[in-house]
């Protein structure tokens, strides 16, 4: 059996994952978490194999929840699910010591392959992550973009300016202070040579960390 804790802030998409988990054999939904605090008792308190985490909650990143539940369990295995289709979001996802990735518009089709292949020793990621990843370890290999060298705050927050979002939303999304988030916005925009808002935005299309649309 195949023992998975699924951690998301809305109730609906839990539900919804739970119908897909629960309509498998061999897999059962232990427990579930709304926030990073909850991620991290349901990781003190229960014993389970998978960990199933939204990359959006509230409060901590999901790179920093990562990171933080691998301190805790290391051999606990996590299958990201994401919004964000940006192959930058996965690509930091597994380098921060997640085991796969996977958009919530693919979850449906391709969850409960995606949650026996992990819990087996596996990795799940798209072609393109792969390519990213195996890229960056290449001795000689491409040059790293400017925005790898973003902390996880940074990049979260640039790629949301980008998005359209304004400092106050950002901070009330990442249950930081605005003061807070405007200095990872001014850090960022300094390490990647950016005067203003719409210099951010050619960057953030050129780069592929937004989408049109």
């Amino acid at each position: 059996m195949i023992r998975i804790v699924i951690a998301d802030d809305h109730a609906i998409v839990r539900e919804g994952l739970k119908r897909i988990v629960g309509d498998a054999q061999g897999l059962q939904v232990l427990g579930e978490a709304a926030d990073g605090h909850e991620v991290m008792q349901r990781v003190r308190e229960l014993e389970f194999d998978v960990l199933v985490l939204d990359l959006s909650m509230p409060g901590r990143s999901g790179m920093e929840l990562i990171k933080l539940v691998k301190a805790e369990k290391p051999k606990l295995r996590i299958l990201v699910l994401s919004m964000h289709q940006e192959t930058q979001y996965a690509v930091r996802a597994i380098r921060s010591g997640a085991s796969g990735y996977l958009t919530k518009e693919s979850a449906p089709a391709q969850l409960e392959q995606a949650l026996r292949k992990i819990a087996a020793g596996g990795a799940y990621i798209s072609a393109e992550v792969a390519e990213q990843l195996a890229l960056g370890a290449m001795p000689g290999g491409k040059a790293a973009a400017p925005h790898e060298s973003l902390s996880d705050r940074e990049f979260d927050v640039l790629r949301r300016l980008a998005a359209g979002e304004s400092v106050t939303e950002i901070a009330a999304g990442l249950n930081l202070s605005v003061k807070t988030v405007s200095t990872h916005k001014a850090n960022g925009m300094a390490k990647l040579g950016l005067q203003n808002q719409t210099e951010l935005v050619r960057y953030a299309l050129k780069h592929g960390l937004i989408e049109l649309g």
